[in-house]
């Protein structure tokens, strides 16, 4: 749950009473946000990721919020961790930065630290938590988006060292990484038992990120490509063993999957005061517009759509900081927060009218930023895909 300050305490899943630790700390949250926000608008319209900024969410603790301490982390359970950043999603308007602060965090440092030797580990981790690396997650290619098994990228042995040639594609903070995840096959007849995950640095000979690629929304988040032209790696950066890429990779998705979309739904809450707000102001034919149905009952199904969507995605992370299988829970979470941040965006401009339809009054900046969730950590199509197949259809 967003946890701010008392006067949102009617905001608390009733299984999840926050403590005052967690308050506190949300509370913390809500002061930096105002240091984030600001510059932001120009940010989005330049697209660019401010270096500066990205450090001051560091020092607070941000990107290491789920990583033990012992390697530069916070140690913060996972529950926390989702509290702070729903809050975050909530007060910073900057949802690139956001989105780039989960991407490393599930998809980068979680295998590391779930995957990785104890070097490799005490190398990276620190780094990473400071802020002194950004780190990227490259395994989507031209022609393979969905299809992990379908990858061209290669990864051939050469005495202690592999050779990578290939080319991803939709790399989140791939034009600026320090660091990046990359998957590769060791052969593609060998299908999951050949995708292999290797670490590489910044400046690796044979490694070359692209710059940042215009697109629609999430801005401030940098993406872009890779390609890898007889880059070696040695093999104390492989991550994990060799055909050990796809569990690395599923482990990755089923904890983005649930936990990414907490700030989703900070999101949306912001979006939804703002909607509210602007309801009650907004007169036509005498009245506050918040008193026509067609009005209040849109914003009606976006404060439904926030509420269910705590309660899919606390339970998908209470099974996982359990230790169980949440790859159901993970998919229905991500699927339904992830469509009903769009639609809820698309009511939030119908209500606002011309006057969200402007770039200045931001609420476009929203509409244009929520999209994107329904594709990245697996398109609704993938998930409808993983549902049906564990439901046994």
């Amino acid at each position: 749950m967003l946890m701010t300050s008392t006067d949102r305490s009617d905001m608390n899943v009733p299984w999840l009473e926050p403590s005052e630790e967690q308050r506190i700390l949300c509370d913390r949250v809500l002061k930096l946000a105002d240091t984030l926000n600001q510059g932001m608008l120009r940010r989005d319209q330049e697209a660019i990721l401010d270096r500066e900024v990205w450090r001051r969410c560091a020092e607070f603790g941000i990107p290491g919020l789920p990583v033990p301490q012992g390697f530069g982390g916070g140690g913060h359970d996972l529950l926390t961790t989702l509290l702070v950043m729903k809050t975050l999603g909530y007060s910073c308007q900057d949802n690139g930065l956001v989105f780039s602060m989960n991407a490393q965090m599930w998809a980068v440092e979680l295998p590391i630290l779930h995957f990785g030797s104890d070097e490799q580990k005490r190398y990276y981790l620190p780094r990473l938590c400071s802020g002194e690396f950004i780190g990227a997650h490259a395994i989507s290619e031209p022609e393979h988006g969905s299809d992990v098994m379908g990858m061209a990228t290669r990864a051939v042995r050469d005495g202690d060292d592999y050779i990578l040639n290939g080319h991803k594609s939709y790399v989140t903070s791939g034009p600026i990484c320090d660091l990046c995840l990359i998957f590769a096959t060791l052969d593609p007849e060998m299908k999951a038992a050949g995708v292999t995950a290797f670490l590489v640095d910044r400046g690796t000979a044979g490694m070359r990120a692209s710059p940042a690629l215009p697109k629609m929304g999430l801005r401030t988040a940098q993406m872009g490509e890779i390609t890898l032209q007889d880059c070696r790696v040695p093999w104390t950066h492989r991550l994990g063993g060799e055909g050990a890429g796809l569990a690395i990779f599923n482990s990755a998705m089923e904890w983005e999957r649930t936990c990414i979309f907490a700030s989703h739904l900070g999101a949306m809450q912001r979006l939804l005061e703002q909607t509210v707000k602007f309801a009650k102001a907004r007169r036509q034919f005498g009245s506050p517009i918040s008193k026509y149905s067609s009005i209040a009952d849109k914003i009606v199904d976006m404060k439904i759509a926030i509420e269910a969507g705590e309660l899919l995605l606390y339970k998908a992370a209470a099974m996982k900081a359990s230790g169980k299988n949440a790859v159901l829970n993970a998919a229905i979470a991500k699927l339904f927060v992830s469509e009903a941040h769009v639609r809820q965006a698309l009511d939030a401009m119908q209500i606002h009218g011309a006057y969200g339809f402007l770039v200045e009054n931001e609420v476009e900046r929203e509409l244009r930023d929520a999209v994107p969730g329904t594709i990245y950590s697996g398109t609704s199509e993938m998930q409808r895909k993983i549902i049906a197949r564990l439901m046994g259809l």
